[in-house]
């Protein structure tokens, strides 16, 4: 049996590994005007999901944590788009960048689970 400690260490580490293969994708783009701009906000909304899960999981309050689950699922979501943006200017790494954006489709999936259960008073195991 998986404690709840397990699960909310597997879902960092999977953050983390998404935010580490945003990054990877991000070095490999070429340096145009266009494409620094979205690569600074990308790497930055997939390593913010991971930062403020690893807050979440520490939060102080219920608030605290709606609060920070919230941001979450925020991040995901600007990742998602500026990840449609990416594909849209870089052709030859479309491929990537569409795994990536399923990946980041299933965690605003988790985000929103988690957000509306926790909001309506539902058991959320944390």
């Amino acid at each position: 049996d998986v404690t709840n400690g397990e699960r909310n260490a597997k879902l960092l580490e999977r953050l983390i590994q998404f935010a580490q293969k945003t990054s990877v994708l991000c070095q490999k783009l070429p340096r145009t005007a266009v494409n620094q701009r979205i690569i600074d906000q990308v790497v930055g909304s997939s390593d913010s999901m991971a930062a403020n899960y690893a807050e979440a999981c520490e939060a102080e309050s219920a608030d605290d944590f709606i609060h920070k689950i919230g941001i979450v699922r925020k991040e995901a979501r600007e990742t998602r788009v500026h990840l449609r943006i990416l594909y849209s200017t870089n052709q030859t790494f479309r491929t990537e960048i569409v795994v990536l954006g399923k990946e980041s489709v299933e965690y605003i999936k988790i985000f929103t689970t988690i957000y509306r259960n926790f909001k309506i008073g539902k058991k959320v195991n944390l």
